[in-house]
């Protein structure tokens, strides 16, 4: 920790800078409505996809259910804030969202972290698919016509310092004595057994990690848009999670972050091309998979350590 206070505090003020140059470009008018709407979308979808990396990434479980962890925090969001119209409701909302998340993952992680591959794909698709027939069918949920008129409690501002906590915590994580653990796990679930790594336990540990941030972005979602509905948390919305994934590089969070970034500038900037859009969109990942098949970074982070010692170097010789 001392070591590395001068990487940790250039982080800081990088994460304050980004906001300060966030919120001065929309007072000057640069960032209009249309492109804040961009930020936020981007945001959530990095909230998102790192969640969803630690669990595929770092821990080797291949999940489809991340939709369904994200359904459980926006219904909670919803339904808390419509009877508990304040600030206090909307943080009381998330923190109840993430809690119902993490009981549901334990759940069907105990249930289903066993299996491997394709077999756990298949188990946690199930799951998302129960989560979100059981939604579909209960009178506080609005059944299959969801909810409108949330109240709007979530703003830019808001999803920017979400995104910067989970980031932390979940690098945190990955970098502590359970993040190698994980990656133990990940590399030979038998080796690392007999060195003595409950295999059960950190797979658990990662895969509710993943929900508790899913959990969080559906809150910020349905607080945003104001309007939801079971089908706004399908199978699509899994893969489309899981595309940002393998976009950036499966066990990297800076290229989850590139990734996220990139197809929310894709996406956004798609929108004139009408019936065109998802067939450029399509190709332009296709494109992108074949030129770079392990994603944008690979495994590969951003590290201002590693650039810091790199000019070191290169002023030394």
């Amino acid at each position: 920790m001392k070591k590395n206070w001068k990487y940790i505090l250039a982080w800081l003020l990088i994460m304050i800078a980004g906001f300060c140059l966030i919120d001065a470009l929309i007072a000057v008018g640069v960032i209009d409505n249309f492109i804040e709407n961009m930020l936020v979308t981007i945001g959530i979808n990095i909230i998102l996809a790192t969640g969803l990396n630690l669990i595929i990434g770092f821990s080797g479980q291949f999940s489809l259910g991340h939709a369904g962890f994200m359904a459980i925090g926006a219904y909670a969001t919803a339904i808390i804030t419509q009877r508990m119209d304040s600030n206090l409701g909307f943080l009381i909302s998330l923190i109840v969202g993430m809690i119902l998340s993490i009981i549901v993952a334990l759940i069907v992680g105990f249930a289903t972290l066993r299996l491997r591959g394709d077999y756990l794909a298949i188990a946690t698709l199930g799951a998302a698919e129960i989560i979100r027939n059981v939604i579909n069918n209960l009178k506080i949920t609005g059944g299959s016509s969801g909810m409108f008129n949330i109240p709007q409690y979530c703003t830019w501002a808001t999803v920017y310092v979400l995104v910067c906590l989970t980031t932390i915590v979940l690098l945190n994580f990955v970098r502590s004595r359970s993040g190698r653990a994980i990656k133990a796990v990940r590399e030979d679930d038998i080796a690392a057994e007999a060195m003595g790594i409950n295999t059960t336990k950190w797979k658990l540990a990662a895969f509710v990690l993943g929900a508790a941030t899913a959990a969080i972005a559906g809150g910020l979602h349905a607080s945003y848009l104001q309007t939801i509905a079971p089908s706004d948390f399908g199978i699509m919305e899994s893969i489309s999670i899981l595309v940002i994934v393998v976009l950036g590089g499966v066990g990297s969070m800076t290229g989850t972050f590139l990734a996220a970034i990139v197809l929310g500038i894709l996406d956004t900037v798609l929108q004139n091309f009408g019936a065109l859009r998802m067939v450029i969109y399509a190709a332009a990942l296709i494109l992108i998979m074949i030129f770079k098949p392990s994603g944008l970074l690979g495994n590969r982070e951003l590290s201002l350590k590693k650039l810091g010692q790199h000019f070191t170097r290169k002023q030394r010789s």
